[in-house]
């Protein structure tokens, strides 16, 4: 640690400082013949004292502060993260890696701690800090791995990543591209068991969450087998322990697969629960990948949507796209042109560019206010904004000029119509901006942005999107063209496009519901999985149907044991939500109530928590994606046993050093209390010496 004395001005000064301290004592002491009387050392010491503080309070002015400079030595950073999830105890091998892995993978962090700043991890579901070896994760995603240990240590000194795992990932991106931006040494742990063992696989099954009533469904069943040549088995689908299908699987090769195809018949609504199961042959390694539930929503028809442009726009491919990833929508799409005024059984209009100078669409205005049927208005470089405003929509748009601006999307947080996840809010703050009409914006009373503009790095109040209702008259504005390039930036983003398919389901979800005259609302997803958080949301109307969030609501989920589980639903701006934590796989009931005035006011539902079994779908190790891994980043592959060796190779490499940084710090003088007390000390011996020799 050094330290050192700077100031803003040239140290030339200090010498005047020190001039006018010596120049105020001389006066002082020596050319005032009062004080001629005192002893020759009084008066030394008195001028000596008036000379410091004089010196001192000048020396101030001139702003010094004092500089230290701190030297900290950071160790190498060796990151070893465990693969927890379920697939690792597949194999001849688990109670190896229940009892004697986890001593040989703690005897190498302690060997490694010595030297080096070692950092735990563990990965499955999710990225955690610490490892417990419980191996209860039911999804692996190594890239998920990759990306938290650059976001987390980027610009650290890493010097080694450790990854133990066996190869197999069901989530993210391949782990040989996602890793690409490391520039840090990984060395491989090669997990599990690459033997092929006997096996009986019900690999998956191709179906529809979504079937109407009335009509029949396919599920296509896939079987796989191994090593199981010569064995039969019986394919069974059942529904609440009725045998719906039933048929034998002849294996007539070691490496065997089949696709078996099942009818069934939608003959009720609501959501029912089917097992597909395959039985055992002899000798399985096991018997866990045997069997899969099914929920499937039978409902009475589709919701029907009308896609109305002005003119061909990659827009419409998108909007459609992701309205029809949701299997209960049927989207059309038509060019203001080609509409033929034909509204009926339509309970929802997207109006893409419309009303425009060039076409008005008045027919089609007119027929969807007539009519009551909820519209989803999107503008863009072609809309006429003086024919919009004209419709009195909740927005006025003024002085555009026909103008446009890029406006990126800012999620308003106590948004309350409907809830998107967390993952589609964080990724809807990196979409690109949309193309929206220059102007003046000025909302009307009971709008609901959920979007507001940000016009480059500025956040304003202008709505990018925003829904209203007026009594039958439900609707939505997007002020901005471009969705399609929300869709791309989601795949570049994600490689999938759910964030933006949840975006535009849920528009389209709020606005083709048909509003009942319920006062109290509860809306929740009818089938979850068993590594996904239960989330409901509630609404509460007073008698002018104007929401309230002021009573506490109350819920009680109810399993096939009678057991309930009782809530209570927190607070939004203007409603309620509510997350559940996790439950068990099995079928569920709900019951709501809340209490307004002197009413209780109540709503029921049922939902389903189905398993996930894709840890148990593929039993065998993938450890060449392990060595390739480690091969590209200069690392290498070991198994479990030779973890003593791994020891030795992470303290053989001559890059993985530690580093010393420099810190420096300016803090001024005038705020250290010590100066002030000094001065303070000075000025009272002063007085003190001149009170006793009777100067005052």
């Amino acid at each position: 640690m050094n330290f050192s004395l700077v100031t803003e001005l040239s140290p030339w000064y200090i010498l005047l400082c020190i001039l006018l301290g010596a120049v105020y004592a001389f006066a002082l002491y020596y050319r005032d013949h009062t004080l001629e009387s005192l002893h020759k050392w009084i008066k030394i010491a008195m001028a000596v004292f008036r000379f410091t503080v004089v010196t001192l309070l000048a020396f101030l002015l001139l702003s010094p502060m004092i500089k230290t400079i701190f030297h900290e030595v950071e160790k190498p950073i060796v990151i070893v993260a465990q693969d927890n999830s379920k697939s690792i105890l597949i194999g001849k091998d688990s109670a190896f890696y229940r009892k004697d892995y986890p001593e040989l993978m703690n005897s190498l962090i302690k060997n490694l701690a010595k030297d080096y700043d070692v950092k735990q991890l563990s990965f499955g579901d999710g990225v955690k800090d610490g490892i417990d070896y419980n191996y209860g994760d039911l999804q692996t995603n190594i890239s998920q791995l990759f990306e938290e240990v650059n976001n987390k240590y980027n610009g650290r000194n890493v010097g080694a990543i450790v990854l133990a795992t066996d190869g197999l990932f069901n989530q993210g991106s391949n782990p040989i591209y996602s890793s690409k931006g490391l520039k840090t040494p990984v060395y491989t742990v090669a997990l599990g068991d690459t033997t092929v063992h006997k096996d009986l696989i019900l690999s998956s099954i191709n179906f529809n969450k979504v079937v109407y009533l009335g009509n029949s469904f396919p599920l296509q069943v896939n079987v796989d087998a191994r090593e199981c040549g010569g064995s039969t088995s019986q394919l069974i689908v059942s529904r609440d322990s009725t045998v719906l299908f039933k048929k034998q699987v002849d294996i007539s090769t070691n490496n065997f697969h089949s696709t078996v195809q099942v009818i069934l018949d939608a003959k009720t609504k609501g959501i029912h629960h089917y097992k597909v199961k395959l039985t055992p042959v002899e000798g399985e390694i096991t018997t866990t990948n045997n069997e899969k539930d099914l929920f499937i929503e039978v409902l009475e028809n589709k919701q029907k949507v009308l896609l109305v442009a002005l003119a061909p726009h990659p827009d419409l491919a998108a909007i459609k796209q992701s309205v029809e990833s949701g299997e209960n929508y049927e989207l059309k799409t038509v060019l203001i042109d080609k509409f033929d005024g034909n509204l009926n059984n339509y309970d929802l209009v997207i109006l893409h560019q419309l009303p425009a100078n060039t076409n008005p669409a008045n027919n089609l205005l007119s027929l969807i206010k007539n009519k009551h049927i909820p519209a989803w208005y999107i503008l863009g470089s072609e809309s006429s904004i003086g024919l919009f405003n004209d419709q009195q929509l909740g927005l006025m748009i003024l002085d555009s000029k026909g103008k446009t601006n890029d406006a990126l999307p800012a999620f308003v947080k106590d948004f309350s119509l409907f809830t998107l996840s967390e993952e589609a809010q964080k990724n809807l703050n990196k979409f690109p901006p949309l193309v929206a009409p220059f102007g003046s914006y000025k909302t009307m009373t009971n709008t609901y942005p959920m979007l507001k503009q940000q016009i480059g790095s500025v956040k304003t109040d202008y709505p990018l999107l925003y829904f209203k209702q007026d009594g039958e008259n439900k609707l939505g504005v997007l002020a901005g063209e471009g969705l399609w390039k929300w869709r791309l930036n989601d795949y570049m983003l994600n490689q999938n496009h759910e964030s933006f398919n949840e975006i535009v389901t849920k528009i389209v979800q709020y606005l083709s519901t048909h509003e009942t005259k319920n006062k109290f609302r509860v809306t929740a997803k009818h089938s979850f999985s068993e590594n996904e958080v239960l989330q409901f949301d509630a609404e509460v109307y007073n008698d002018s149907y104007e929401l309230i969030n002021t009573p506490d609501v109350h819920l009680e989920i109810i399993n096939k044991d009678k057991k309930s589980f009782p809530f209570n639903f927190s607070k939004t701006d203007k409603a309620y939500t509510l997350k559940a934590g996790y439950l068990p796989v099995g079928d569920y009931t709900y019951n709501a109530s809340v209490k307004v005035g002197d009413k209780t006011l109540t709503a029921s539902g049922v939902f389903s928590v189905s398993a996930l079994q894709v840890e148990s779908n593929e039993t065998i190790a993938n450890h060449s994606m392990l060595y390739a891994l480690a091969k590209n980043h200069g690392g290498a592959m070991v198994y479990p046993r030779q973890l003593g060796d791994l020891d030795k190779m992470i303290h053989a490499l001559d890059n993985i050093k530690s580093v010393s940084y420099e810190h420096k710090q300016l803090k001024d003088l005038i705020n250290l209390k010590w100066v002030f007390f000094l001065l303070l000390a000075l000025v009272s011996a002063e007085w003190f010496l001149r009170k006793r020799s009777g100067s005052y």
